[in-house]
């Protein structure tokens, strides 16, 4: 099973502050606000994919989002 890098993934951009991530393995794109602290396959957050790895005391970042979508396709 190949395993997916930060490479693999494709920015498309944010709209109302909701950023968007497209990926090879040819499902629909990840989303990711800076209020959530999960990945969602939806632009309202509302269907979660996998929490995010935010230490204590730091803010979820787009880093902290790319970082969860891969977790999330190499886990599949």
């Amino acid at each position: 099973m190949k395993q997916f890098t930060l490479d693999d993934l494709s920015y498309n951009g944010a709209h109302q502050g909701v950023h968007s991530w497209s990926h090879p393995d040819g499902s629909n794109p990840y989303f990711w606000h800076p209020d959530w602290l999960h990945i969602a396959e939806d632009a309202m957050g509302l269907h979660p994919k996998k929490q995010l790895d935010v230490p204590q005391g730091e803010v979820a970042t787009q880093e902290h989002a790319k970082r969860a979508i891969i977790d999330h396709l190499n886990e599949k």
